[in-house]
């Protein structure tokens, strides 16, 4: 398998994912739109996994969870019992479609509105700060009194979490201020698969 990476992205999950899982992969950097990466993934985004005799696979999400199938024996997805899969199914759902999604209008506020003025940009940053505020103050329930996102176990969604919510140091409120997501990620940075990606990312 080849997982298409650029830094800082949500595709550093997957490569944590990737080192977890014990499973064989490469990594390819590309340049976000680029004209070669195109033809890879028509969207221009990452992660994208390259699966040998099957397709490419996109969405942070799926590609996660192609993996923790992939390797069962990491134990990287939910327990079996369907209340289980319900529980970390909704809290995936929560990072692609809540927390991700929080960040958007901080890193491109042109994306939201029509206006060109600062004043009116700077609006649109600002909104985006209380919607990340409700995001990791979320999350840091989640974890609760745990080191895990579910249930205090090792799962794809640590990585994922742990990933964009580096982004928060470029809100007035970082991660540093919940504490059970601080305690979280300090342990995520402890760790030598996030210390082995985070270093060959760069």
């Amino acid at each position: 398998m080849k997982l298409y990476y650029a830094p800082g992205t949500c595709a550093l999950a997957c490569w944590i994912s990737l080192e977890w899982s014990g499973l064989d992969y490469e990594v390819e950097r590309v340049k976000l739109g680029s004209e070669e990466y195109l033809k890879v993934n028509p969207l221009g985004m990452v992660p994208a996994l390259d699966v040998p005799d099957y397709k490419i696979v996109t969405q942070a999400n799926a590609v996660l969870n192609y993996i923790a199938v992939s390797s069962p024996e990491s134990q990287l997805g939910p327990d079996a019992d369907l209340q289980a899969q319900t529980e970390f199914n909704e809290i995936m759902a929560f990072l692609t479609g809540d927390f991700h999604p929080s960040f958007w209008p901080i890193f491109s506020p042109n994306r939201y509105t029509v206006s060109k003025k600062a004043d009116e940009l700077d609006a649109v940053v600002q909104a985006a700060y209380q919607r990340v505020d409700r995001a990791m103050t979320f999350l840091d329930g989640l974890i609760g009194d745990t080191d895990h996102v579910y249930r205090n176990q090792r799962t794809v969604a640590d990585p994922y979490a742990f990933v964009m919510a580096t982004w928060s140091v470029k809100t007035p409120k970082p991660w540093t201020e919940y504490p059970n997501l601080a305690r979280f990620m300090k342990v995520m940075k402890e760790d030598e698969a996030v210390a082995k990606v985070l270093q060959l990312s760069k």
